[in-house]
């Protein structure tokens, strides 16, 4: 008998341009310690599903059309959750069903310390208090592996890492042993080596405790690693359903061809990266142009024999641990040691590592955004370490970024039109107003965005859409350097193709240099030229992608290989 039975479920939202179908009919039974897998990309109804079953859908605005879950619960009673009033549901919540959250730093509550997180949602279901409770909540915080149980129940959530941030919110979820566990998009921007560790201990805590789990993710090579069964879905429809093992080795609908194809494979490289729109259109066949060895070689040969464009040489960045208001400490902490590199005309320079490892602090100083404790920045044959701050604010038009998260670089209250024209203005690019407007028409078309966008807030559009708007306002002031730090981490396999491909194009056309910064060993590989491998804050490898994918010459590199999910 199946643990849930969820029967032609429909949701339909109430917006100002009337009804948005958010669901239609889906169905799926889920046994007792299986994993069904809901895959799609952002917008496909994955979350709202997981909302409905939780109960948690946005009240006024929201309405399940039709539908029944029929759910056992531990006492073998069988309910209709879709019938429940709220005061049944508080009861069902945590203790039967659980749900992990996409993002743990907004799911946690930033002002109170991770112990009692989790020891608010044992005592809502169980009579423990005081030391027993905390006994309980370390006992989960070492089923999670978290390295220092008692560190860790007394952190607050900015003080972990997001790994440590995410196992803090399985150990809440698991805290009450529910039949039912709701994962939604849980490995979602961590390192790949991180996803792989999260992934593992969600399949030990599911033998061990028997539990079901509904898996969501965008990426079918995760769903490969810990679903038994996976529902592809498609503007709130099942396009496709069955064992994953079917789906991977004869995909039927052509949407799930696209995501399939879609990420950077380790083994060939692309001219243009497979979309989901290619497949949906009957146009793959114009993304399998490969590129050659013989091609690559050429192309690296011409891009060297250039004069660098940017030449770092035993750059330090050293930050000072304060253990406390009123105690010092002479200690520091090495996020950059003693790297140095070089970067030319036309150049992609990929930056792999897991978080931590220095990457991030690394851009910022070239950028100087972060001063570096020592070292030489060299760009176009001056050395910027030397600059002014009113020098440095000048060469800000040459050297730009594009930051990990959109809609934290965006200014909510600006529209797209004034954040992008906002920096020519600053630095004089185009002779008024009006002809700053038009420059912003044609950099939007230039990142297959109409002129419409112009007068949009960045909360109305979509994460791809939030990135793309980023690409433009780095692009508004022609720079000849561009530091993408994480740019495509956080979003849907699907999008980060059409920005990957967006990026390639831009390049060419714009003929700046890059250094790619990513945790993904698949992505760094298809964008780079060259590649550096980051680890403690020193350069663990450098030097061509494809020999160091192919024979690695540290543990470090073939573990982040390894990680990386490869599907069946």
């Amino acid at each position: 008998m199946a643990l849930i039975d969820l029967h032609n479920l429909s949701v339909d939202f109430r917006t100002e341009n009337g009804t948005l179908h958010a669901v239609n009919d889906i169905s799926f039974e889920l046994e007792a310690g299986k994993t069904i897998g809901i895959v799609g990309e952002s917008g496909s109804g994955k979350s709202v599903t997981s909302l409905a079953l939780m109960g948690l859908l946005p009240a006024g605005i929201s309405k399940i059309v039709s539908g029944s879950a029929m759910f056992t619960c531990k006492d073998g009673q069988i309910i209709n959750l879709f019938t429940l009033q709220e005061k049944q549901y508080q009861k069902i919540r945590g203790n039967e069903i659980a749900m992990i959250f996409q993002e743990p730093m907004t799911s946690l509550n930033p002002v109170y310390k991770c112990g009692r997180q989790v020891a608010e949602a044992i005592k809502l279901h169980q009579k423990l208090r005081g030391k027993e409770l905390k006994a309980q909540v370390l006992q989960w915080f070492e089923e999670v592996f978290l390295p220092d149980p008692e560190k860790a129940y007394q952190s607050f959530p900015h003080e972990l890492s997001g790994g440590q941030r995410q196992r803090v919110m399985i150990a809440m979820a698991m805290s009450c042993k529910p039949a039912l566990l709701i994962a939604d998009e849980p490995t979602t921007a961590l390192d790949v080596s991180v996803q792989k560790n999260i992934l593992e201990l969600m399949k030990q805590l599911q033998q061990k405790f028997n539990m079901s789990i509904i898996f969501i993710s965008h990426d079918l090579g995760v769903i490969a690693e810990i679903a038994d069964r996976v529902l592809v879905v498609y503007k709130g429809n099942v396009v496709e359903q069955g064992l994953v093992r079917d789906i991977f080795k004869n995909p039927q609908h052509p949407y799930t061809k696209g995501l399939l194809a879609c990420r950077p494979k380790l083994d060939v490289r692309y001219k243009r990266l497979p979309t989901v729109e290619s497949y949906l259109k009957g146009n793959a066949d114009d993304f399998n142009q490969i590129i050659t060895q013989e091609e690559r070689n050429k192309s690296l040969e011409t891009i060297i024999n250039n004069p660098p464009v940017l030449e770092v040489d035993g750059l330090k960045t050293y930050f000072k641990l304060n253990k406390g208001v009123f105690s010092f400490t002479k200690k520091q902490f090495k996020a950059v040691d003693d790297v140095s590199f070089k970067v030319y005309p036309g150049e992609t320079l990929g930056l792999v590592g897991e978080s931590g490892c220095g990457k991030t602090s690394l851009g910022r100083t070239v950028l100087r955004l972060i001063e570096p404790t020592e070292g030489k920045i060299v760009f176009f044959g001056n050395e910027i370490t030397k600059y002014s701050q009113a020098k440095l604010r000048k060469s800000r038009k040459d050297i730009q970024i594009i930051f990990q998260d959109p809609y934290s670089s965006l200014n909510p209250r600006l529209t797209v039109g004034k954040a992008i024209t906002e920096a020519m203005q600053i630095h004089h690019v185009g002779k008024n107003a009006t002809e700053r407007k038009q420059l912003c028409y044609n950099l939007l078309n230039e990142v297959n965005l109409d002129e419409s966008y112009y007068k949009r807030y960045p909360h109305e559009l979509s994460g791809g859409q939030r990135q793309r708007i980023c690409i433009a306002r780095a692009l508004a002031l022609k720079p000849k350097f561009i530091i993408c730090d994480e740019s495509v981490s956080a979003l849907d396999v699907s999008i980060q193709a059409q920005v990957l491909n967006l990026l390639n194009k831009l390049k060419k056309e714009y003929h700046f240099s890059v250094i790619f910064i990513s945790h993904d060993m698949s992505v760094v590989k298809y964008m780079s030229d060259r590649l550096m491998v980051m680890k403690d804050g020193k350069i663990a490898e450098y030097g061509d992608p494809d020999e160091i994918c192919n024979t690695p010459q540290t543990e470090y590199t073939r573990q982040l290989i390894d990680s990386i999910p490869k599907g069946l």
